[in-house]
């Protein structure tokens, strides 16, 4: 699998995360959007993953929700702000465990020979929020939900 690369640079309100696909961009691009495939890669295996709703259209609302096997729900939700395809999504991104704490998500997807280079650009309210993320274990479930795209994007 591909490796998955962030830059969190101290006293900066943003986390850049970097990811290969061995896939043109047009399937890494409707893996990311299509809510039929969302559930099998979003977020970490020990969670399943609902798509409560996602209207993946500028302006459209998205909500997804981890349940933990004690049948535990984590909401996360965001409003699709511009969708280029396959060229770019920008949209919100809210922990609903953590209402307040809303980052602005930029993913680009530049076709690399054959490949696809995908970069996600959050930007966070304050560099407090943002090594607050940092500090969540969000790069080990980032890393992990990438690989579980790659593994989505192969059967594709």
């Amino acid at each position: 699998m591909g490796e998955t690369e962030f830059v969190i640079e101290p006293g900066r309100q943003d986390i850049v995360m970097t990811h290969v696909f061995d896939a043109p961009r047009d399937v890494v691009f409707k893996a990311i959007t299509d809510p039929n495939l969302i559930p099998r890669w979003w977020g970490p295996r020990q969670y399943e993953t609902i798509v409560d709703h996602a209207e993946v259209r500028p302006g459209g609302r998205w909500r997804f929700l981890n349940r933990d096997a004690e049948g535990n729900e984590y909401g996360f939700h965001g409003v699709y702000h511009d969708i280029v395809a396959p060229e770019q999504v920008v949209q919100t991104f809210e922990f609903e465990g953590m209402p307040g704490h809303v980052s602005l998500e930029t993913a680009t997807f530049e076709e690399v020979g054959g490949k696809t280079k995908y970069v996600a650009v959050s930007v966070f309210q304050s560099v407090e929020d943002r090594d607050g993320m940092a500090q969540s274990g969000m790069q080990e479930g980032a890393s992990e939900t990438m690989d579980r795209l790659a593994e989505v994007i192969r059967g594709l």
